[in-house]
């Protein structure tokens, strides 16, 4: 099994936008691939941005941006206030020491719901609500521990971890940054891994940088093809996949997602009562019917 690392944090657009690209990977290699999921923890106090210049403003416009260019669901309205991204960064350590792989889902869920509601990511109450609707998530026990010394000192380990790209492929690519001191590994980066070989995707990257270091790294992979409807992938993906997702997951040989196609797709799953789509800011999620029966 190759070890594949994620460097991440719910606060970061540029992470949020990756996501399609990591769900090909995650399709296309499956059980072959171990993962393992580390917090960068990009800020402590919203002081931290705030002395960046950053303002609820500010982020909403830059949601634009991000909302043409790579296709996530955004809804860009300013926030009430700047947060920083500790708190929420713990909340998913603690999923994470709760229940080893629950941490995923809980990123996923912080992800949407940062993006796309007007979440503030340092609100507790606001962090449980947003966790709620997870099945199987204890939302106000995960938030309870979020200054727990377990969850704390294993969050810092995260941290620290991170901050450790100094020398790295990434550093040379421009792909790390420096605004709390040690060069750190920029969300998302992905470190791959077997038999004493690292090879690092520093930051964000397009399908192709993972697909040829995992082909590099062994060349005798099994790689699954993507599906001819997306009735597979809401399978695969029971919490639910955006459009610009599904679109990735269909795509064939790394070329570009056909997001019109895949709509309508969806759309005829919708139509045969096999899937129901779920407004989601600017988009929607699509989730397999069975799941709700």
């Amino acid at each position: 099994m190759i070890s594949a690392t994620l460097y991440t944090d719910p606060g970061c657009p540029w992470a949020y936008s990756e996501i399609p690209a990591l769900r090909v990977i995650d399709w296309r290699y499956g059980d072959q691939l171990g993962w393992r999921l580390v917090m960068v923890g990009l800020t402590e106090h919203a002081t931290q941005y705030e002395a960046r210049g950053y303002t609820p403003l500010r982020g909403a416009l830059g949601q634009l941006r991000f909302r043409e260019r790579y296709g996530m669901p955004f809804a860009p309205a300013p926030k009430a206030r700047v947060s920083a991204t500790s708190r929420a960064c713990r909340v998913i350590v603690a999923a994470r020491l709760e229940h080893d792989g629950s941490e995923w889902r809980v990123l996923r869920a912080l992800q949407l719901a940062n993006f796309t509601t007007p979440l503030v990511l340092e609100d507790d109450e606001q962090l449980a609500a947003a966790l709620s609707r997870l099945d199987g998530i204890d939302a106000r026990r995960l938030v309870s521990r979020i200054d727990d010394p377990e969850v704390v000192a294993a969050y810092d380990r995260d941290r620290a971890e991170t901050r450790s790209a100094k020398g790295s492929p990434a550093q040379l690519q421009g792909k790390t940054a420096t605004t709390d001191g040690p060069v750190r590994f920029t969300a998302p980066s992905v470190v791959f891994g077997r038999d004493g070989q690292r090879l690092v995707a520093g930051g964000f990257q397009p399908v192709e940088a993972y697909d040829v270091l995992l082909a590099n790294l062994d060349p005798t992979l099994r790689r699954e093809p993507p599906p001819q409807t997306p009735e597979p992938l809401l399978a695969r993906f029971g919490d639910g996949l955006t459009t610009q997702e599904v679109s990735a997951l269909l795509s064939a040989h790394n070329d570009p997602p056909d997001r019109a196609r895949a709509e309508a797709a969806l759309l005829e799953l919708v139509a045969a009562g096999e899937a129901l789509r779920e407004p989601l800011g600017d988009d929607a999620v699509w989730r397999p019917a069975r799941a709700s029966r």
